[in-house]
């Protein structure tokens, strides 16, 4: 899996280590974790270089939780560089290397007509993931996520912040794909989803997404 520092990322990569479904769980990033597991193995890779790559196991299930925001990339070209380059990379690798499914972590509106470039991207890279060749692709589009985002030594947003408020006063008005979901439930409907889907293509929104971790 790539993505394991980021907020779902790191649900993720709990949620795999706690399942008995997967004997080892490899990460790739940019940097280590300070996390020792028997089943885990980390790969300090640079997501523009994949063919330098060396040392990767063949793999059955692949995940990918990788994304940033353009204030944070500090432009969209760098924005670009993550969430879609460097996870076409990751999955074309994740392909190569045996994985026949793949879950991957998208956004709300994710469509490639968008005319908001934030969105267009992420539908442009759910369009690419799409055609390489997995038997199963599972794409989450969650809506605001909720999580401590200072626990993991990321920055606040403001607008997130505000916006959590907001849906949490009032949420019984709010349909529920357009609900704040917790990173948890995330992670949690990914990783089932993967394990237990049909072939084809999944697309799971916050409606969907709600209140998983505590069923799985």
């Amino acid at each position: 899996m790539a993505g394991a520092t980021g907020l779902v990322g790191q649900a993720v990569l709990a949620a795999l280590l706690a399942d008995k479904h997967y004997a080892q769980v490899h990460t790739l990033g940019r940097r280590t974790l300070p996390l020792v597991h028997p089943k885990l193995t980390q790969h300090v890779v640079d997501f523009a270089a994949p063919t330098s790559w060396a040392g990767l196991p063949q793999v059955d299930d692949c995940f990918i939780a990788l994304g940033t925001t353009i204030k944070v990339a500090g432009s969209q070209a760098a924005f670009k560089a993550i969430d879609f380059e460097a996870v076409m990379a990751v999955a074309r690798v994740g392909h190569a290397q045996g994985a026949t499914k793949l879950g991957v972590v998208s956004a709300m509106g994710a469509d490639p007509k968008s005319s908001i470039f934030y969105n267009q991207v992420k539908g442009e890279m759910e369009k690419a993931v799409a055609q390489l060749g997995f038997k199963t692709l599972v794409l989450v589009r969650p809506a605001m996520l909720a999580g401590d985002r200072e626990k993991l030594n990321q920055p606040v947003r403001s607008g997130e912040r505000m916006g959590l408020l907001i849906t949490r006063l009032f949420r019984p008005l709010i349909p529920a794909n357009y609900q704040s979901v917790n990173a948890q439930d995330v992670a949690a409907a990914l990783v089932h989803a993967v394990k237990t889907s049909k072939p084809g293509t999944t697309c799971l929104l916050s409606g969907a997404l709600q209140g998983a971790a505590a069923v799985r």
